[in-house]
């Protein structure tokens, strides 16, 4: 008798810890549930960007069958200018305000990658503008005081990329 006791008492127990171990698993689901949200349909992606005057399409992927948006960006070629005869420290200013202008431009959401090439060629590096017009692109690069002082000239072009996708 104390051996089917002291049995049933193990079962509880062990039942007791399973019922634990799995509302555990529940209350930490319901958790993850509640704190990661949704992320937007196509559809609502699709909305927004036409509503904000960006151009898109869109396709289905045959591998996995999702929707891929793809829009239209600005490219920027940040070329050699005509004036580059600057001093080491009037250059090196330019140089800082420029950086200055691109920060901004990326805070504020326009632009989304810029960067130098990596040669001393006529094109020193590039801006990828999100804004829906090329006006608007043509308008921010020209506001970069490497541009304002000559230093730098733009040459834009439209560009498409699939949209939220990263670089590898």
């Amino acid at each position: 008798m104390k051996n089917f006791i002291l049995s049933i008492s193990i079962l509880a127990l062990i039942s007791c810890q399973s019922n634990q171990d799995k509302s555990k698993h529940l209350m930490e689901e319901e958790i993850t549930e509640i704190t990661t949200p949704n992320p937007p349909s196509v559809a609502s992606i699709k909305m927004s960007l036409e509503k904000d005057g960006f151009k898109i399409f869109d396709y289905v992927d045959e591998k996995t069958g999702d929707t891929i948006i793809m829009q239209q960006y600005f490219i920027a070629f940040l070329k050699k200018g005509p004036n580059r005869s600057q001093n080491k420290a009037e250059a090196d200013s330019l140089q800082q305000l420029h950086l200055e202008h691109l920060g901004k431009m990326y805070e504020a959401g326009y632009a989304d990658i810029s960067g130098p090439f990596g040669d001393n060629g006529q094109i020193r590096g590039i801006t990828i503008y999100n804004t829906p017009t090329l006006k608007m692109a043509d308008s921010l690069a020209n506001m970069d005081p490497m541009v304002k002082a000559g230093r730098l000239i733009i040459e834009i072009h439209p560009w498409w990329a699939a949209k939220g996708f990263n670089l590898r």
